[in-house]
C-alpha cells in the first residue's frame, strides 16, 4: 500500500463521526480504556493522589530518557537556550496546589453525544505541582519585539483531523508571563509520573488541561499566530463541524458531590439510610473565586457551607446536612463564582462536547 493511501486511511480514521444518540462506539471504549477519571469519592481529599488524578493522553506516552532530554527555547528571541532537567531543577522553585480539569469533562452526558473521550464527571483532580516559574526564563531569552505567541511542543505525536503533528499549544506573551505559569517537574512531592508528563510539563493554572502540555521539549517564540490542530481546530466552542468558534481557555465554574451512601455495583445508583446525611464535595472555577454553592434536593435549592480554597487556583470544600426520608430522591449541586457565572441545570451543547458544566445529578434510594 502506498504512503498516500496510508495517509488517506489515517486521516479517515482520525475524523470522528457526527454526534450520536446511540451506544458507545468501539473507538470511544478504546479511548476510555487508555484514559481514566478521578473516582468521585476522591473529592474527600484536598490533594488528589497521583494515581487517582484524572489522566488524558492524546496519542502515545513517549519514552523520554531524563539523562538525554533537553528543553529548547528559541525562535524570535535574542538568546536561545537549551536546558537539562538538572539545570531547570536548580532554578528557583515554587509549589502550588492547582485544580486541573479536562475541557471534555461531562461530554458523555450531552445529547446527542459528541464522539471523543467519553468523560462522565471525573475528569478532574487537584495536585501539588512543583516547578520553576516560566516568566523569568522567558525574560532571560530576550523576547523579540515582534514576538506575539509562545508555542509549547510535547514529545508525543499522532494524527488527528487528518493532520500528523506533535501535540502543541500556544499562549500569548501576556498569558505566558503570568506569575503562576510554571514548568513543572514534580507532582505531590515526587518526580512527575511518566503518564503525567515526565520529565517536564507546562502548567497553566485556571485553564482547562489541554493548555498544560506534557513531555515538554521546546518553547518557541513566534511572530504570527500558531495554527496547529490542537490550537486552531480542536478545543473550540462551536455548534457545527465548521469553525472557527470561540477558543477554550479558562475553566468554567463547577461543583461536584461525593455520592452519598453506598453504590449498586452495576448502575452506581446510591443507597442511603434515612436520617441525617452529610453531603459534601468540591467547587472550583478558572474565571473567579467560588463564592457560593447550592444543593438541590428534589428540585429545592439550599445553601451549603463553603470552606476556604485549598489555594488560589485550587478547589474549595463545601458541605450540607440532609435529613433523608425514605423513598427515591434526586440530589444536585451547583456553584457560582465572583464573575457572576452560575452552573446551568441543563446542558450547554456544543459540537466538540467542551465545557459541559451542567449541575451534577445523583439519584438516591433512601431506605
Amino acid at each position: 500500500m502506498s504512503k498516500h493511501h496510508v495517509k488517506q486511511r489515517a486521516a479517515k480514521a482520525a475524523t470522528p463521526g457526527q454526534p450520536t444518540e446511540g451506544p458507545l462506539t468501539h473507538e470511544e471504549l478504546q479511548l476510555s480504556g487508555r484514559n481514566h477519571s478521578m473516582p468521585l469519592e476522591a473529592l474527600h481529599d484536598d490533594i488528589t493522589p497521583a494515581g487517582l488524578h484524572y489522566l488524558l493522553i492524546h496519542f502515545d506516552i513517549p519514552h523520554v530518557p531524563a539523562d538525554t532530554w533537553r528543553l529548547r527555547l528559541g525562535g524570535a528571541v535574542d538568546h536561545s537556550l537549551e536546558l537539562s532537567l538538572e539545570e531547570i531543577r536548580a532554578r528557583p522553585a515554587v509549589t502550588m496546589p492547582v485544580t486541573m480539569e479536562c475541557a471534555g469533562n461531562g461530554r458523555s452526558l450531552l445529547e446527542p453525544r459528541p464522539l471523543s473521550q467519553p468523560w462522565v464527571l471525573g475528569a478532574v483532580g487537584t495536585a501539588e505541582w512543583t516547578g520553576t516559574p516560566l516568566a523569568p526564563l522567558l525574560e532571560e531569552t530576550g523576547l523579540a519585539s515582534d514576538a506575539v505567541e509562545l508555542v509549547f511542543t510535547g514529545a508525543d505525536a499522532g494524527v488527528q483531523g487528518g493532520i500528523e503533528e506533535p501535540y502543541a499549544r500556544s499562549l500569548s506573551l501576556a498569558e505566558a508571563m503570568h506569575p503562576e505559569v510554571m514548568l513543572a517537574y514534580a507532582m505531590n512531592g515526587s518526580p512527575l509520573p511518566i503518564q503525567h508528563g515526565f520529565p517536564l510539563r507546562l502548567l497553566v493554572p485556571g485553564w482547562y488541561g489541554m493548555a498544560s502540555v506534557k513531555w515538554l521539549t521546546s518553547i518557541e517564540a513566534v511572530t504570527s499566530r500558531f495554527m496547529g490542530f490542537q490550537q486552531a481546530v480542536a478545543y473550540h466552542y462551536l455548534q457545527g463541524p465548521d469553525g472557527p468558534g470561540l477558543p477554550v481557555t479558562h475553566i468554567r465554574v463547577r461543583s461536584l458531590m461525593v455520592p452519598p451512601g453506598i453504590p449498586d455495583f452495576f448502575t452506581r445508583r446510591r443507597i442511603v439510610d434515612s436520617g441525617p446525611v452529610m453531603l459534601h464535595g468540591r467547587a472550583w472555577s478558572g474565571h473567579g473565586e467560588v463564592e457560593r454553592v447550592e444543593v438541590g434536593i428534589d428540585g429545592e435549592w439550599m445553601p451549603a457551607h463553603v470552606d476556604p480554597p485549598v489555594g488560589d487556583f485550587a478547589w474549595r470544600s463545601w458541605s450540607m446536612v440532609w435529613v433523608a426520608s425514605p423513598g427515591e430522591h434526586v440530589l444536585r449541586c451547583r456553584a457560582m463564582d465572583t464573575s457572576g457565572a452560575l452552573q446551568p441545570t441543563d446542558q450547554v451543547w456544543n459540537y466538540q462536547g467542551i465545557g459541559n458544566n451542567m449541575a451534577q445529578r445523583v439519584e438516591v434510594t433512601v431506605r
